[in-house]
């Protein structure tokens, strides 16, 4: 698989669905390539952080616009992350195979206490990701200048970012009520 689609995704659909992104904070013990993606956009200030609850808790209120999380996510950090987030603020966060409905619904549950939309999506790669915002709807809100014209991206485009999206029936039926958009 190319290294570069997982990166590219996990940072540039939050990042171009949020209207005015100016702070991102990655959650994670490998964050190379996605600090490398963040700063494809000029004007955001990125902190990284270990997945471990206690740096999470370290964080001021309210502080980050988007927060790309590669840690488990329970009801403790979610509830830590919703704090560190922004009134309109995004989590991106990985997630069980969508096979394994149970613990994708209980993990979407405790999302739902938080966020308004919680929408699952492709990372080119046959695994998914989970979008998670406040405010903006990662379809309608899309920011077309911004994500057509970030340099140097193998990948992502306005057309996947919005086509990640798209998901099969069968995926729908299961998580129907549970997935928020």
């Amino acid at each position: 698989m190319k290294n570069f689609i997982y990166p590219e995704m996990m940072v540039h659909v939050p990042l171009c669905t949020n209207k005015v992104p100016n702070s991102v904070l990655i959650i994670s013990d490998k964050s190379d390539l996605l600090i490398k993606e963040v700063q494809k956009h000029s004007d955001i200030d990125s902190k990284v952080i270990l997945c471990d609850l206690e740096n999470l808790r370290d964080e001021d209120d309210a502080s980050f616009d988007v927060v790309i999380c590669e840690m488990e996510v329970d009801m403790a950090v979610a509830g830590h992350i919703n704090r560190v987030l922004k009134e309109d603020g995004q989590l991106v966060c990985t997630h069980p195979d969508l096979n394994d409905v149970v613990k994708n619904r209980e993990l979407m549950q405790i999302l739902g206490r938080y966020f308004k939309i919680i929408m699952p999506y492709n990372l080119g790669s046959g695994s998914t990701a989970l979008l998670s915002s406040k405010e903006y709807h990662p379809t309608a809100d899309i920011i077309l200048q911004r994500a057509d014209m970030l340099d140097d991206l193998s990948y992502y485009n306005c057309d996947i970012h919005i086509a990640s999206f798209a998901m099969p029936n069968y995926i729908r039926k299961e998580y129907l009520g549970v997935i928020k958009n």
